[in-house]
């Protein structure tokens, strides 16, 4: 009887799994189906190495803006859902283009405010393999699922040809991710009794003004340390024309981001406590914006903003947990809510690092040979 009863849930588990395969098929037809075409052509143009560089960046492009720059134009975006999207699409693209065209002008063609000059990063690629043209793909399908991926590890880490600069993106991004979730505790913690007060009834004007210039210089900041990703693709030195596709192409695909406000992943930001309010999304952003000045002045390494973003999303949610209650035991189930809350974010963050070790591992000798080496 016992054998029988674990069949019969083993069964009903299987059932379910496939129901839910099916489900998603059936919701993600039109999904997969670019998808499908988008792996079929990344494999034929793969041989062509100047058409895959600019397919690649295309993709790159694409799948970065969707999932990595929502930790910065999120809260913009939750806390504006109001105004037309057009208005704000043309304030944080036009950031965009002057970001972009400081950097180019400054470093003589670079738009990668230098991220990709590292010893690993420094040579642009002279041919493409079929994963690295795949990897924003896959950063495509996460994002589809909600994943808060890091882009500088699933998208630098196919290039890197040598294994210490991965470790250096990777050290320095969970410093950025333990520094960020121990500020974001103390600041919160401390500011929850005069925040829960002060967010009291009608919000004025001037916080909205403050929100914009937050956001604005978060967004530039944010370009700085993460236009490597995208640009990664392509040379090292762009040409006028070359910077003309860079900065069309990402200026008017913000466009669909701010047209669909935010897609699938916006989901990470709303879902968080009070984010749509202005004054609560000026404070996460001010904050923020303070931990990406530090570390882009503290090394030109790159690194994974998305864990800096996370680590600060986490502790916020936990000293508001601390903060808001009183009483023992809804104080000790609001702490599991934003524990749970920062574990799945977190580990979401893991899985798209472990997927780009491994697809650095395949795609490059000297990353596998240097890794060989320290092994044995």
């Amino acid at each position: 009887m016992a054998k029988l009863k674990d069949q019969n849930i083993n069964q009903d588990a299987l059932s379910k799994a496939a129901y839910s395969l099916f489900d998603f098929t059936k919701k993600e037809k039109s999904f997969l189906i670019v998808l499908c075409i988008l792996v079929s052509i990344a494999g034929f143009i793969t041989q062509y190495t100047y058409a895959a560089m600019w397919f690649g960046f295309s993709l790159a492009a694409y799948s970065a803006i969707g999932n990595d720059s929502i930790q910065t134009i999120g809260t913009f975006i939750a806390s504006n859902q109001r105004r037309k999207w057009y208005w704000l699409w043309l304030f944080m693209g036009g950031i965009f283009v002057a970001t972009a065209i400081y950097s180019w002008v400054t470093y003589g063609g670079d738009v990668s405010y230098q991220r990709l000059y590292v010893k690993g990063l420094d040579k642009a690629p002279e041919e493409f393999v079929f994963l690295q043209l795949a990897a924003p793909i896959v950063l495509m399908v996460m994002t589809r699922l909600r994943m808060p991926v890091s882009t500088t590890f699933l998208l630098l880490n196919v290039f890197t040809y040598k294994a210490g600069t991965i470790g250096g993106v990777v050290q320095k991004s969970l410093i950025g991710y333990v520094l960020a979730f121990v500020i974001a505790i103390v600041v919160w913690y401390v500011l929850e009794k005069f925040v829960t007060s002060y967010l009291k009834g009608k919000t004025k004007n001037y916080w909205y003004i403050l929100q914009w210039i937050t956001s604005g210089a978060l967004w530039s900041l944010w370009l700085m340390q993460d236009a490597a990703n995208i640009a990664v693709f392509l040379p090292r030195v762009l040409n006028i024309y070359e910077f003309i596709a860079y900065a069309g192409f990402i200026f008017f695909g913000m466009g669909f981001l701010f047209y669909f406000k935010g897609d699938r992943i916006q989901g990470i930001v709303n879902e968080k406590t009070q984010v749509t309010d202005v004054r609560a999304a000026t404070i996460v952003d001010f904050v923020y914006c303070i931990l990406l000045f530090y570390f882009k002045m503290y090394s030109k390494m790159p690194m994974s903003t998305t864990w800096v973003f996370i680590g600060l999303l986490g502790g916020r949610e936990i000293a508001i947990a601390m903060a808001k209650s009183k009483k023992l035991k809804k104080r000790k189930a609001r702490l599991v809510r934003a524990y749970l809350m920062a574990r799945n974010d977190m580990v979401k963050a893991a899985i798209g690092l472990l997927v780009s070790l491994i697809l650095a591992l395949i795609i490059n000798e000297g990353v596998r040979n240097e890794i060989i080496d320290m092994i044995f």
